[in-house]
Order: structure tokens, then C-alpha cells, then sequence
């Protein structure tokens, strides 16, 4: 038997090659999935990871003790017992106090914590020395501008019962990395918007000093606890460490469980999107075997019916015709799985140590369902061959097509199909028949089409040749006559459709991941940096950049409601990655353009003088507070008290004649020793301000012209504010007019160089306040606001939020610092040396971060690396169709040689039998070609193919179509390549033999029958 086995491998060398390909395409894809499965689903568990915040990855151990004696002794004590319920394996362990104080303010009273962090000076920038002894303190930048905090001014700060605290600032900090793990915590951020935590050595909570103190373990989940199945044995270990440390009364705060989540999702996603793909490609694996040995089967029929003659039993042909497949099978199967293996490692990577036997065990399954599956098709196959009568066996000529067992093969097909675009069009989770709803549509097309391909031949034979068109009439022949010919037939248009469905997947893939990343970003690419105050940060990006192309300065606050989006408008269209969702790029341009006017002059001298007249009995004192262009820094001015009557005060304007110079911001009263108290006017108290006056250079700042026009002040928002009244002596101040006493917010008057209100442009809806009284920016003081338009979305912000201008917002504010990230972005076309430019503008680059480098880490992620195998697959199936088509062609080229070398012989012209020769291949892979694509445009809307979510939900931009023309092109282009090579390479020897000088002897009689070739 094995001696027969290996003559009938070595007789149908081209049936064994027909099978050896196919089944190493198949293997290969088979093995190549569930290494690719395991291992994407690890990067894409790191990429959720890395794309995490610090706050998300943070897992902390809290707890509110006394401290009766040492601090750092306590902390100690309280940290190792945090770290013994934890894992080993969670790294960067940092120790913290806070507790929680409140400042008392010039609008009232703010919480504000104070705070001690291990190695809190490393991860800072400081000026100054860093605290080291107790009730010291460090400031934050933006903190100490809001307070007015210099280094060595007292901070008194009140605990429970309005419990006093003096602290000494020592130095002002800025945070080096804001996103580094470090800062992970929420407790050691600010809890107020602008009043950043104070940092204190451990000492200072010793003693008992403040009433139970929040202490706080931290650390990080590390990419190492996410690979391989790590994730899951995480979550699990992490809530039983919470239910010990509820035991010692301490809990555990964490954001990784939605992290965890998400990695599960993903996890999910690729398998169920990889297990599709790769048994689609298996069962066409099983097909494309069918067909080929059902056409190679034609040789064997004789072999089949001598060895019936012979009388050997049928168990004994079947155990010969299994081991006569078996070989290919095999050789198939060795040389395509290592190949898989070489091809998913290098599209996915390594798979993890704790997750290698189970990928290798799917492996082998995989690889055995290749083997068995295919013998197992080509056996049925023979044994229902076997089952005819010799002379059935021993007829040469093609059998009928379309017997009721295909119809019905074909009608349940039909009806799977039916189900697949229900399920799929019905909406519901990624179960049952959904995901392969587009093959099941491809499949039922190619279907119905393969018969109407055969019928439409069988009519136009008659018809060509009837209307004397020779060549028409002969290829209608080749494809009504071939064997299989609407198998093979099907199988293209899958293939074809297979191939351009998974690439308009791969590119909507791409196209949605670039999308997100722009529209997140802002721009091409953003550097986050630190300024002192949104002044610096404009002018050093105005410096870096005066064209106003390249560069924009951003700030972008998501922690007030809403969340406020600030730009520089008069770079926007230039800079920003805009789209349509976020409306005309010029409409808070135009906006804010619309509603500018001309600005008061600049104080460039550096000093003040100050011509008024005073009706009053009590003294007050006049502020004028300016702030410089360039560094954004406040000058208070102060005249010192007015005498009654008209006169002149005069004051030092210290650093407003470094260019270019300070822009006013206020005036401020005061009244000293009143006895209504700090903060308060007198009743009778009239002050009109007549002009400003500036030495070195000498120039006149506000003429009474100036300061008797109404358009350029405005009082203060909230509490009674100060009557102001303009003539043309000057700007008339005035208590207000009431019984109770006017707070500080009431006794100043603002510069109004700034439109009012300031025009915004809103994303989503409205704030529910905003919907019951007027619209106000409360993160910049309560400013009126107008929006100028509403648009579904905006960059950075998303679904919700506010866009407005940058330079419009720090006016407003004046020399407050409200809280936001700065931000600089640039253009896609954005010079090299940019960056190094705003350093030396004096921005500290903190993050640099680009939407392509985004977009790389979206596609580590589960539906891309499901996009990705989609298209491995669909090139899968591509060369399964061309192998299957050069086997069919293959084998009926001796058959089409004898009929046309016959039909030379009576007369048929050489050109028209070449062209004869090609054109059933070419018309069968053209028609192919065309019906695959239509059943691609058909099944996109008639199963509704979207692409796939992203796994955190995001959803701010609608998808991208799957299927544009771009696509569609490209992947016709692809399969006329490899099909129409395939199909040449096929009937290239035909072709050459009936082109040859000899192919038919003028002396060979009329139809004379041809030598068959042996094999």
C-alpha cells in the first residue's frame, strides 16, 4: 500500500502541488492566529496601559490617624503595613500627609491643603531652598500669584475651628512633569482651581499639631502586571488586598479597575475578531480543497474504475486515495505553520511566558483542524466518486452541473447568509453570525451570481455563434463547458470581496485612529510647557513665532464646568488640525475681531503721576495695578492717600520701562482705618480721576478725553460694585449708594480693552446655570459671556465645552492666574528648530506629544490589531482563489488543447484560437473580479459595517466609511495582479503550443482525434 501511495504522489505531481499550496496558505494563516491573537492582546493590555493617566494607573492605601509623636515614624509604620497586603510587583512606592486647611480670600474662603510627599523636591523645579524645618512651605507658581506670596511672606492658614496656622514660604515650585507617575495621586492636587497643595517637610505634622491627617501610600501598576493573562490575576489580587485592608480600617483607592476593564474588552475583541477571520479563511480552505480535488479528480476516475475492475474493496481505495492526499497534506501543513508563526511574531511580537502553552496548544488545533478538515473533504470527495459505476468512471466527458445536492448546499447557504445580515442589521453585541455577516453576504452573492454566470454562457453560445462571432461564441464555451467553473467562480468573488471589505477596514482603521488623535491634540503636534502666567506664555509664543504659522499658545482648563478651551484666534486656522465637527474655523476669529476695539496706551516710563480731585471727609487711597506684556508679572502702583480737593500723587512703576512695556488693568480705593472695616468705602467717598502721567520718557498715558469715555471701564462683578461716571473732567468714583458696607470685590474699576461679553464658542450643551441666568466664565472671575455659535464638538475639550481667546481671557482676568494646562501647538509644517526657539523664548518644555505618535499607540490597541489580521486573511483568501484557479485551469488545459488543435484543422485561425485560449480564464477572473467588488459595495450597507469602537468608548467624530473609492481601486488592482498572474502563468503553456510552427499539421484530417497527454 505504501509503495502505491508514493507511485500515485509521484504520477500527479501537479494535484499534489495544487494541494501542498493550498494547505500551507491555510496553515500558515492558521497557525499565524492565535499567536497573533495572544500576542496583540498583550500589546494592546500595554497600550491601554500606557494611554492611561497617572490617576488611572495609581493604586493607593489611605487612612486618617493622629499623630501623636514622630511624623516620619508614623508615616513608616503605616507604609509598611500598606505594602505587606500588596503585591511585590507593584512598583515606585511614594509616601505622603495631607491634610486639608482653608485661606481666606478676597471673594471668601477656599480650601487648600498642605501637604508632604517623599523626594517632593526632585520632581519640581524650585525658587528657592527646599522646606526643611517645620511650618515651612513651598509654593506653587500659579498659587503664589493668586495669593500675592513672595519668598519669606507668612501664610496663615485656618484647620477645624478656625484653628490658626503660620507657615513661612520659603520657595515657589513648578512641577517638572505633570503627568509623571509621581503626581498620580488626586489627594496631591489642587482641590481648588489655582490654589495648588503647599509642601511642607514630614516634621510638620509631628506632635500632634493638626487632627488626623490623611496618610497615603501610592504606587503604580507596571506593564509587567498587564501581559499574558496578568490583567485578570490583577483585578482578582487587588480586591482581596482591599477586603484585608478594610480588616486594619484602611482602604484602597484605584482607577485601574477601569483599566482593567478596558484590557479585557480588548483582550475580548481580538480573539473574537481574530477566531472570525481565521475561520473564514479555514473554510475556504476547506472549499478551495473541494474544488481542486474535485478538478484534479478527473485523472484518478480512470485509476478509480481499473482498480473496481480489479475487485479490490473499497475500504482499500479509500485507504489509498486518503494516503495519496495525506502527503501534500502534511507537507502543506509543515512548511505553512512555521511560516504563520515566523509572520505573527513579526506582525504582533512574543507571546508571554504565562500564556505560550496555551497559544501553542490553539496553535496545533488550528493547524489539525487544517489537516483533518481537508482530508476529510477529500475523501467524501472520492468516496462519492467511488460510488459511481465504471462506465460512468470511465466517461470522459463533464458530468451535469447543478444536481439538487448543490441547490440545496446553495439554499442553506442563501439562508445562513439571511440570518448573518439580520443579526447584523438588528443591532445587539459582536455574537453569533454578526461578525461574519459581510463573507456571509459576499457568499451568497457569488452564489447566485456563479449560476447566473453558467446560464448567461450556456445562452450566449448559441447566440455568438449563431451571429457568426467566432471568438464570443468559443469563450462562452470554455466557461459553460469547464468543470467547477462556478465553484471556482464563487470562490474569486469571495476572495475579492473578503480582501476589499478587510482592507476598507484596515483604512478606516487608520483614518479613525488619525482623526482621534488630532482631534485630542489639537494640532499635528503639542508641546505642553510651563510659563509663569498666560501673558508669558503668548508673548514668548509671538516671539518664537511672529509669522503665525507655525505656532499657537494654548491653554486648555478640563476641570471647571464647563471646560474651557483658550486659544491665540488670530493663528488658529493657521496652526490647528481643524475639521468640520468643530464648525468654521473662523468663527471665534471673526467673533472676537468683531468685538476688539482700540486698546488703552501702554505705561512704558517708570513712573506714575496721577492728577485728581477728592470729595470726601475720610482718607482713601488710590491703586492702579498694571501688568508687564512680556512677563506677565503684576506692578501694583500705589498714590498713597488723596487730600480733599484737586492735586497730584505720584509713584514708582518699578520694571514698566523694560519693552514693551505694562498695560493697565485697574483702579482700586481703599480707605484705611475706616471704621467700617477692611475692604469698605465711606459713604460720601467721590474720587475723579483726571489724567496719568509717565516719566522716563515723559508722555501722557490717559488725557481726561480717555478717562471720561465709559467704553474703556467697567466696575467689578459681584457685591455692590462702585459707581462710575465719566464727563469731561475725567472718570468720577463713587460709593455705592446703599446701607450695608461695599465688599473689596465692590471698590474697583477694571480697564475694559476687551470686548464685553466675551464671545465663546459652545460644544454640546449649554451649563445648566447658563440656562437660568446669563452665561458667565466663572474660572475667570464671573466674565459675561456671549456664544457665538454651537457646534457638536471641539478639539481637546470633546462633546462638552467652550472655545475661546486666549489673549481676550488673561485680559479678564488680570493679574489672577486661572488654573489650565499651557500648551504650544504646531503646525504639521512647523520648522525644526521651533522648539529650541521657545526655550529660548523662556517656556520650559515639559511633554512633547504628536498626533501620528497617538495614533501609533490607538493601533497597539484590540480593533486595530483585528483590522489588521482582517487584511492577512483577506490576502489569504486572494491567493487560495488564485491557486484554485491555476489548478482548474490547470487541468482542463489538455482537454482545450486537443478541441482547439482540432479546430485549426478545420480552419480555425491561429489568432482566434490563441485568443480563445485566454479569454475563458480572463473572462471567468474579470467577471470574478467585478461581482467580488459589487458584493463588497453591497454588503457594506446591507450589514451595516461600521468601524469597530474604540474600546474606552470614545466617540466624539462620526466614523469614516469603510469603503471609499480609493479603496475599492486599490483592491481591484490587487487581485488583477495576483489573479491575472496566476491566470496568465496557467495558460502561458496552452498558449505556447498552439503559437508553435507545428501545433497543427496541415495533413492532419478533419476531426482527427488529438493525443491526450499521459501523466
Amino acid at each position: 500500500m505504501f509503495a502505491l501511495v508514493v507511485d500515485a504522489v509521484r504520477a500527479r505531481t501537479a494535484q499534489v502541488l495544487a494541494i501542498f499550496v493550498l494547505t500551507a496558505l491555510a496553515a500558515a494563516v492558521a497557525a499565524a492566529g492565535p499567536w497573533y491573537a495572544y500576542a496583540s492582546a498583550t500589546r494592546a493590555a500595554e497600550a491601554q496601559l500606557s494611554a492611561a493617566s497617572a490617576a488611572q494607573r495609581n493604586v493607593s492605601i489611605q487612612t486618617e490617624s493622629d499623630i501623636p509623636g514622630d511624623a516620619a515614624d508614623a508615616l513608616h509604620r503605616f507604609a509598611g503595613l500598606a505594602a505587606g497586603e500588596l503585591s511585590r510587583s507593584l512598583d515606585e512606592p511614594v509616601r505622603g500627609i495631607r491634610v486639608r486647611l482653608s485661606v481666606t480670600r478676597a471673594d471668601g474662603d477656599a480650601n487648600m491643603a498642605v501637604a508632604y510627599r517623599d523626594d517632593f523636591c526632585r520632581h519640581v523645579r524650585l525658587d528657592g531652598p527646599c522646606p526643611s524645618a517645620p511650618l515651612q512651605i513651598a509654593v506653587s507658581s500659579v498659587t503664589a500669584q493668586n495669593l500675592g506670596l513672595e519668598t519669606g511672606d507668612k501664610l496663615t492658614l485656618l484647620g477645624r475651628l478656625n484653628t490658626p496656622y503660620e507657615f513661612t514660604v520659603v520657595a515657589r515650585y513648578s512641577v517638572r512633569d505633570p503627568a509623571d507617575a509621581y503626581w498620580g495621586n488626586p489627594l496631591f492636587q489642587a482641590e481648588v482651581p489655582g490654589l495648588d497643595p503647599l509642601f511642607t517637610p514630614v516634621e510638620t505634622f509631628g506632635s500632634g499639631r493638626f487632627p488626623e491627617p490623611t496618610l497615603a501610600y501610592d504606587v503604580q501598576v507596571s506593564p509587567d502586571l498587564v501581559r499574558g493573562d496578568g490583567a485578570q490575576r490583577l483585578g482578582v489580587a487587588l480586591a482581596r488586598a482591599e477586603a484585608r485592608l478594610g480588616l486594619n480600617r484602611l482602604r484602597m483607592i484605584t482607577g485601574i479597575g477601569t483599566v482593567l476593564q478596558r484590557i479585557a474588552e480588548d483582550r475580548d475583541t481580538v480573539r473574537r475578531g481574530v477566531l472570525t477571520a481565521g475561520l473564514q479563511t479555514l473554510i475556504l480552505t476547506w472549499f478551495a480543497i473541494g474544488i481542486a480535488g474535485r478538478c484534479t479528480g478527473r485523472d484518478r476516475r480512470t485509476d478509480l474504475a481499473l482498480l473496481k475492475l480489479r475487485g479490490v474493496s473499497r475500504g482499500d481505495i479509500l485507504r489509498l486515495a486518503w494516503g495519496q492526499h495525506l502527503v501534500p497534506l502534511l507537507l502543506g501543513v509543515l512548511a505553512g505553520a512555521p511560516a504563520g508563526l515566523l509572520l505573527a511574531g513579526g506582525l504582533a511580537g512574543t507571546v508571554p511566558s504565562s500564556d505560550l502553552g496555551a497559544a501553542l496548544s490553539l496553535v496545533a488545533a488550528a493547524v489539525a483542524a487544517v489537516l483533518l478538515g481537508g482530508l476529510l473533504v477529500l475523501i467524501v470527495g472520492e468516496a462519492m466518486v467511488l460510488r459511481q459505476p465504471v462506465a460512468v468512471l470511465l466517461r470522459r466527458s463533464a458530468l451535469g452541473r447543478a444536481d439538487w445536492r448543490s441547490t440545496l448546499v446553495d439554499t442553506v447557504l442563501a439562508a445562513v447568509a439571511a440570518a448573518a445580515v439580520y443579526q447584523a442589521r438588528s443591532g445587539g453585541p459582536e455574537d453569533g453570525l454578526k461578525t461574519a455577516a459581510p463573507a456571509l453576504a459576499a457568499l451568497a452573492v457569488a452564489l447566485l451570481a456563479a449560476r447566473l454566470l453558467v446560464r448567461v454562457a450556456d445562452r450566449a453560445v448559441g447566440v455568438a455563434l449563431r451571429g457568426g462571432r467566432l471568438r464570443l461564441g468559443l469563450t462562452a464555451v470554455q466557461v459553460s463547458r469547464q468543470r467547477g467553473v462556478d465553484r471556482v467562480f464563487a470562490l474569486i468573488v469571495v476572495a475579492v470581496a473578503g480582501l476589499a471589505t478587510a482592507a476598507g477596514g484596515l483604512a478606516a482603521d487608520r483614518t479613525v485612529r488619525a482623526d482621534r488623535s488630532a482631534a485630542e491634540l489639537g494640532a499635528a503636534r503639542v508641546l505642553t510647557v510651563e510659563a509663569p502666567n498666560r501673558t508669558a506664555l503668548l508673548a514668548a509664543v509671538r516671539r518664537a513665532d511672529p509669522g503665525g504659522r507655525e505656532a499657537m499658545a494654548v491653554v486648555a482648563d478640563t476641570t471647571t464646568i464647563p471646560q474651557v478651551l483658550a486659544v491665540d484666534t488670530t493663528r488658529l486656522a493657521a496652526v490647528a488640525e481643524w475639521r468640520p465637527e468643530f464648525g468654521p474655523v473662523g468663527l471665534l476669529p471673526d467673533a472676537t475681531a468683531a468685538g476688539s476695539g482700540k486698546q488703552l496706551p501702554m505705561v512704558t516710563g517708570d513712573r506714575l503721576t496721577l492728577r485728581t480731585r477728592y470729595e470726601g471727609t475720610a482718607p482713601v487711597t488710590v491703586e492702579l495695578l498694571l501688568q508687564h506684556e512680556g512677563t506677565g508679572l503684576p506692578v501694583q502702583v500705589g498714590f498713597g492717600a488723596l487730600r480733599t480737593g484737586e492735586g497730584t500723587v505720584s509713584a514708582p512703576a518699578p520694571g514698566c520701562a523694560a519693552a514693551p512695556g505694562c498695560r493697565l488693568v485697574r483702579w482700586g480705593l481703599t480707605a484705611p482705618g475706616w471704621k467700617g472695616g477692611p475692604g469698605t468705602l465711606p459713604p460720601d467717598t467721590v474720587v475723579t480721576l483726571q489724567s496719568l502721567r509717565q516719566d522716563g520718557p515723559a508722555a501722557e498715558v490717559l488725557d481726561p478725553a480717555r478717562l471720561g469715555d465709559i467704553g474703556w471701564w467697567r466696575p467689578a462683578v459681584g457685591g455692590a460694585a462702585v459707581d462710575i461716571a465719566t464727563s469731561g473732567a475725567g472718570l468720577r468714583l463713587s460709593a455705592d449708594r446703599t446701607e450695608r458696607a461695599v465688599p473689596a470685590s465692590g471698590t474697583e474699576v477694571w480697564a475694559s480693552d476687551t470686548s464685553m461679553p466675551l464671545p465663546v464658542v459652545l460644544a454640546g450643551d449649554a451649563p445648566a446655570e447658563w440656562r437660568l441666568t446669563d452665561p458667565l466664565l466663572n474660572s475667570f472671575g464671573q466674565v459675561p459671556a456671549r456664544v457665538a455659535g454651537t457646534v457638536p464638538a471641539l478639539p481637546v475639550l470633546g462633546t462638552a465645552g467652550i472655545l475661546v481667546d486666549l489673549d481676550a481671557t488673561r485680559r479678564v482676568a488680570g493679574e489672577s492666574e486661572p488654573p489650565g494646562e499651557f500648551q504650544v501647538w504646531l503646525s504639521g509644517g512647523a520648522r525644526p528648530g521651533l522648539v529650541a526657539d521657545l526655550t529660548a523664548a523662556g517656556l520650559t518644555v515639559i511633554t512633547d506629544d504628536s498626533a501620528a505618535e497617538r495614533s501609533v499607540i490607538l493601533g497597539r490597541q484590540g480593533p486595530a490589531a483585528v483590522a489588521r489580521f482582517g487584511l492577512l486573511a483577506g490576502v489569504a483568501a486572494l491567493l487560495l482563489a488564485a491557486a484554485t484557479t491555476a489548478v482548474a485551469v490547470a487541468v482542463d488545459r489538455p482537454t482545450l488543447r486537443g478541441q482547439l488543435e482540432a479546430l485549426r484543422v478545420q480552419g480555425l485561425p491561429a489568432p482566434a484560437a490563441v485568443a480563445t485560449g485566454y479569454t475563458g480564464t480572463a473572462a471567468l477572473l474579470l467577471a470574478g473580479l467585478s461581482v467580488g467588488v459589487f458584493a463588497a459595495l453591497l454588503a457594506g450597507p446591507l450589514t451595516r459595517i461600521v468601524v469597530p469602537p474604540f474600546t474606552d468608548g470614545w466617540a466624539v467624530l462620526p466614523p469614516p466609511a469603510t469603503l471609499t473609492g480609493t479603496v475599492l481601486a486599490l483592491s481591484a488592482l490587487a487581485a488583477v495582479a495576483v489573479l491575472g498572474v496566476t491566470g496568465w502563468l496557467s495558460v502561458l503553456p496552452l498558449l505556447r503550443s498552439l503559437r508553435a510552427p507545428g501545433s497543427a499539421p496541415p495533413d492532419r484530417r478533419a476531426g482527427a482525434a488529438p493525443k491526450e497527454d499521459g501523466r
